[in-house]
C-alpha cells in the first residue's frame, strides 16, 4: 500500500492523494472572516478553529523565547540566596568554634550576645525591619558590659550601673577603631547583598508575569491570517515573510516593548550594585574574617582594661565590692589568651561552592544577555527559521494575501507607535494595566538599587511576600529550571471531535472536508514549533 501524499497545486487548489483516488477541493471563500475571500480550502468552523490554535502557538512561543530571561533570574537568585546563607552560617561557626576553643566557658556562658548578632543579620537579610548601625551599636554595648564585669569581678554591677557603662561605648572606644570600621563595612556589604537578592528577585517575578501574554482579539486575528490564512489558500509550505511577522510581533507585543525602558535601567541599576559587591561591598570579605575582627576588638578591651575601668568608675561612680567569695578572684586566666586565628588552610571551605567574585562575574554576564529583551522580542521570535521565510527570501513568502514580497514599513517598538500598523488592530489609548504594574515595580526597585549602591539602606516593607527576601526557595514556575531551552510542541485540535464539525459544514459536492481536514491536521503537525 502506498503512503498518503500531498500534492501543491499553483492554482490555489488542495489536492489529496489516497493510493489511486485523487480529489481536488475548491470552496469559494465568502464565508472567510479573517483570510482572503478568495478559493479556499477552509470552511468557517476551520478558521476558527485554526485561530485558537494560533493562540495558542503564540501564547507558547513567547513564553518559550522569554524562557532563557525567567530562568537567569530563577537559577541566579536561588545561587546567591544559597551562597549568602551559607556564608553567614560559615562565619558563625567559625566563631564559634575559635571563641570556644579560645575563650571556653567564659565564651559559653556568654554566647548568646554573638549568637544574637548573627541571629539579628539573618533577619536583615531575609526582609526583617532591622537598623543595621543601631543593631551592631547594642551589641558593642552588650558586649562591654559582659566584659566589664569579666575584668573586675572583684565588683557587684546592678543592672543600672551596667547601663551606665554601655553609655561610655562610643566615647572610651575600648575596642578601638573596629566597631566603627565593621559597622562601615557590614552595613554598606549587607545592604548591597540584600537589595541585589531582592532585585533578582523582582526580575524573576516581572519576567514570568510579563511572559504569560494574553492576546487581544484583534492580534489573534492577526495570528491567524499570518501562520495559517497560507494552509486556507493551499500553500502550506509557504511561510510568513520576515518584515510581515514583524508588524504582527510588534502589534500583539506593544505593552511589552514599553516596559523595556525601565526593565534597561532596572538592569543597569543591578550591574553598578554588583560592581559594588566585586569591590569595596564585598560581603564575603567581610563576613569570612569577621570572627578575627571582633576578637581583636576583645584584645583591644582587655589591653586597655584598666583605663577603660577608671573611666567608667569617674563617670559612673565607684561600685560596690562583691562578696567576699568573689572578690578573691582574679580575671580568669583563659580570659587573657590571645586569639589566634585559623591559618588559610583551616578556613571553612567557600560558600555554595563558589566565591562572591565567580557568582558575581557570572551573574553580571546573564543580566547584560538580558538588556532589550523586551523590544527586541518580535525579532528573537520572528528570526525563527520554524516561524518565517527569514530575511533573506523576500519573494517566495507569504504577505497576509498571496506568496509575494511585502511591501509595508516596519513598525518602530512600543504601543504609541502602533497606531498605523497595517496588520494589528491596536487601541493606543488604552495602555495594559498589568504592564504598567511591572514598570512601576521595576521603578521602585531601580531606585533602591541606586540607594543600595550609595551605601543608603532602603526599606523593603512595602514589597509582597512573594518578592520578600524571606524564601530560599527558586520560585521557578516551570517543572524544571534549565539554563537552556527547547521550542514546546503544541498539540493540534482532537482530530474526532474536528472531523465531525467539518462534515456537518461540508456543501461541496464529491469533495471530502471529511478527508480535507485530516489533510489540514497532518500539515498543522508538520508545522508545529519546536
Amino acid at each position: 500500500m502506498r503512503k498518503r501524499r500531498v500534492y501543491l497545486v499553483p492554482t490555489h487548489f488542495c489536492l489529496y492523494s489516497d493510493i489511486s483516488n485523487i480529489f481536488f477541493v475548491v470552496i469559494p471563500g465568502e464565508h472567510l472572516r479573517i483570510c482572503p475571500q478568495e478559493y479556499t480550502c477552509c470552511t468557517s468552523e476551520m478558521e476558527d478553529k485554526l485561530s485558537q490554535q494560533s493562540k495558542l502557538e503564540f501564547e507558547n512561543l513567547v513564553d518559550e523565547t522569554s524562557h532563557f530571561v525567567r530562568t537567569t533570574f530563577v537559577s541566579r537568585h536561588k545561587k546567591f540566596d544559597e551562597f549568602f546563607r551559607e556564608l553567614l552560617e560559615n562565619a558563625e561557626r567559625s566563631l564559634n568554634d575559635m571563641f570556644v576553643r579560645t575563650y571556653g566557658m567564659l565564651y559559653m556562658q556568654n554566647s548568646e550576645v554573638f549568637q544574637d548578632l548573627f541571629t539579628e543579620l539573618k533577619r536583615y537579610y531575609t526582609g526583617g525591619n532591622v537598623n543595621l548601625e543601631e543593631m551592631l551599636n547594642d551589641f558593642w554595648a552588650r558586649l562591654l558590659e559582659r566584659m566589664f564585669q569579666l575584668i573586675n569581678p572583684q565588683y557587684h554591677f546592678t543592672e543600672d550601673y551596667l547601663e551606665c557603662v554601655s553609655k561610655y561605648t562610643d566615647q572610651l572606644k575600648p575596642f578601638g577603631d573596629v566597631p566603627r570600621k565593621l559597622k562601615v563595612q557590614v552595613t554598606r556589604a549587607f545592604i548591597a547583598a540584600r537589595t541585589f537578592v531582592q532585585g533578582l528577585t523582582v526580575g524573576r517575578e516581572v519576567a514570568n508575569r510579563v511572559s504569560k501574554v494574553s492576546p487581544t482579539p484583534g492580534c489573534i486575528r492577526a495570528l491567524m491570517k499570518m501562520l495559517y490564512c497560507p494552509y486556507c489558500r493551499g500553500l502550506p509550505t509557504v511561510k510568513p515573510c520576515n518584515n510581515y511577522c514583524l508588524n504582527v510581533m510588534k502589534g500583539c507585543l506593544a505593552n511589552q516593548a514599553d516596559l523595556d525602558t525601565e526593565w534597561n535601567l532596572f538592569i543597569d541599576a543591578m550591574l553598578l550594585v554588583a560592581e559594588r559587591l566585586e569591590g569595596p561591598f564585598n560581603i564575603e570579605s567581610v563576613m569570612d574574617p569577621i570572627d578575627v575582627k571582633i576578637s581583636e576588638a576583645i584584645m583591644n578591651m582587655q589591653e586597655n582594661s584598666m583605663q577603660v575601668s577608671a573611666k567608667v568608675f569617674q563617670g559612673c561612680g565607684q561600685p560596690k565590692p562583691a562578696p567576699a567569695l568573689r572578690s578573691s578572684r582574679s580575671v580568669p586566666e583563659n580570659f587573657n589568651t590571645r586569639f589566634r586565628p585559623y591559618n588559610p588552610e583551616e578556613r571553612p571551605t567557600t560558600a555554595a561552592g563558589t566565591s562572591l567574585d565567580r557568582l558575581v562575574t557570572d551573574i553580571k554576564e546573564k543580566l547584560k544577555l538580558s538588556k532589550k529583551f523586551w523590544s527586541t522580542l518580535p525579532y528573537t521570535v520572528c528570526k525563527d527559521e520554524q516561524v518565517t521565510a527569514g530575511p533573506s527570501i523576500e519573494e517566495d513568502c507569504w504577505n497576509g494575501h498571496t506568496k509575494a514580497r511585502y511591501l509595508p514599513e516596519i513598525m518602530n517598538d512600543g504601543l504609541t507607535n502602533q497606531i498605523n500598523n497595517p496588520e494589528v488592530d491596536v487601541d493606543i489609548t488604552r495602555p495594559d494595566t498589568f504592564i504598567r504594574q511591572q514598570i512601576m515595580a521595576l521603578r521602585v526597585m531601580t531606585n533602591k538599587l541606586k540607594n543600595a549602591y550609595n551605601g543608603n539602606d532602603v526599606n523593603f516593607q512595602d514589597t509582597s511576600d512573594e518578592t520578600s527576601g524571606s524564601g530560599s526557595g527558586s520560585g521557578c514556575t516551570d517543572d524544571i529550571c534549565p539554563t537552556e531551552f527547547d521550542f514546546i510542541t503544541t498539540e493540534a485540535p482532537p482530530v474526532d471531535s474536528d472531523r465531525r464539525e467539518v462534515e456537518a459544514s461540508a456543501t461541496q459536492p464529491g469533495c471530502s472536508l471529511q478527508t480535507l481536514f485530516v489533510i489540514f491536521i497532518t500539515l498543522v503537525l508538520q508545522r508545529q514549533w519546536r
